[in-house]
């Protein structure tokens, strides 16, 4: 069995395809049932966030797989194959690994070191195996890339200062407006990321007027009770943003709620009075005619990742460490991933060879009978030890050799000699 991922994410594709190809939580559950249903998929993840698109499984033909999972990434984005085909990456089995533990801890992120990532990786997996996505294979890869990401952030500087999108979005906000003290930010969603966003404004220690919108009112009303802000309808938006220096967006919308019509006429009556934009969202939030609107300046993902860009220097010499830190995790997956593929034939192995000495011990029954108890105990510790001393050097030798081709010959080995099916 080989783990695969394919995906895309915002080294190789532009944001326009990565909102084609974006999976919301609404459609987890139906994507998740599609890519178990197909011929060569046993298990599967996605990850879908604001940087990437991505197709974790686990199958025995790794050509089936990848061909199963362009077409899913085709059927869901409503595109051709060859129109995204050759933004996809592809790795399997140890590179496939080592590129999940890379993402978790935050070193292919657009903001190096992120920490939100850690927390969507965790609740891929979650939603994998509410729906029963995620098997034994999966689940062993994910409880070690979670730990290699937490390893990487708590012995190593890696997600020292702006370490988190919503953290790097309220950065880029301040440096554009020279500051947010006397501002009035609205903030649209109130997921995880607008969540972050607004502690970040509300640790930031400025005097802010912060108001939240969000589509359910109740999660709305929650967050603002915690940080002191004030909580507005979503349909109240367009008449709100009348009054706001800074619009911050990052729903879950499949389809822009700010268009170009809901926000000329609010610019012809703030009097010259600047609107900055930052759209988060992943698809978009804000229609991008915005931009063409005097007064309006829109920025977006690719906006905040050359932002993110420019202040990783102090980051990036962490990199190594956090690298290192990443090996090791990749290393204990992999003994135990290779420990649990010859693990069945160790196990069955030792059952052929129980059976057998209980078959002889049985054979010898009637020569046996005259034996005291402490003597016949005796005649089946001896057997026992002579059975297992026997299998020793079999068995440490298919551990060390399991995940490679001589251990693969030797299973077959075994499975011919003692006639183990299988």
């Amino acid at each position: 069995m080989s783990v695969v991922v394919i995906g895309l994410n915002h080294r190789t594709a532009p944001l326009d395809l990565l909102e084609r190809m974006s999976v919301p939580d609404g459609q987890l559950a139906k994507a998740l049932h599609d890519l178990c249903s197909r011929e060569h998929i046993s298990e599967a993840m996605v990850l879908s966030t604001c940087n990437r698109a991505e197709v974790y499984a686990v199958a025995e033909r790794f050509h089936g797989a990848y061909s199963d999972i362009r077409s899913f990434l085709a059927e869901h984005s409503f595109l051709p194959p060859e129109d995204f085909a050759d933004h996809l990456y592809v790795h399997y089995d140890s590179a496939a690994a080592a590129h999940l533990f890379s993402v978790t801890a935050g070193l292919d992120s657009a903001v190096l070191g992120e920490s939100e990532i850690q927390g969507q990786v965790k609740q891929a997996w979650d939603r994998a195996r509410d729906e029963g996505a995620a098997g034994s294979e999966l689940n062993l890869l994910l409880r070690h890339a979670l730990e290699g990401g937490k390893r990487a952030r708590t012995e190593t500087g890696i997600g020292r200062n702006v370490a988190s999108v919503s953290q790097a979005a309220v950065a880029m906000a301040r440096e554009r407006l020279g500051g947010l003290a006397g501002k009035t930010v609205l903030l649209m969603g109130a997921g995880d990321m607008g969540e972050g966003m607004a502690v970040a404004l509300a640790g930031a220690g400025e005097r802010i007027n912060l108001m939240v919108a969000n589509r359910t009112r109740a999660r709305a009303v929650a967050l603002t009770t915690r940080i002191d802000a004030q909580p507005v309808a979503l349909v109240d938006v367009p008449d709100r943003v009348a009054d706001v220096d800074l619009l911050l967006t990052s729903t879950g919308s499949q389809a822009p709620i700010i268009e170009r019509s809901d926000l000329e006429p609010v610019m012809r009556g703030r009097e010259r009075r600047p609107l900055l934009v930052v759209d988060i969202a992943v698809p978009r939030d804000v229609d991008r005619a915005v931009a063409d609107i005097d007064g309006v300046t829109l920025l977006d993902m690719d906006d905040l990742r050359g932002f993110a860009a420019a202040g990783v220097a102090g980051r990036r010499r962490e990199v190594a460490a956090a690298q290192a830190i990443l090996n090791d995790e990749l290393e204990r997956y992999l003994d135990a991933s290779s420990a649990r593929e010859v693990a069945p034939m160790i196990v069955a192995l030792r059952e052929r060879a129980e059976v057998v000495r209980q078959a002889e011990l049985e054979r010898l029954r009637g020569r046996l009978d005259d034996l005291g108890a402490d003597q016949a105990e005796l005649v089946d510790a001896v057997t026992r030890r002579l059975v297992s001393k026997l299998l020793h050097q079999p068995t440490v030798v298919l551990k060390d050799a399991a995940g490679s081709p001589r251990g693969d010959r030797l299973v077959a080995a075994l499975r011919e000699l003692f006639e183990i099916e299988g």
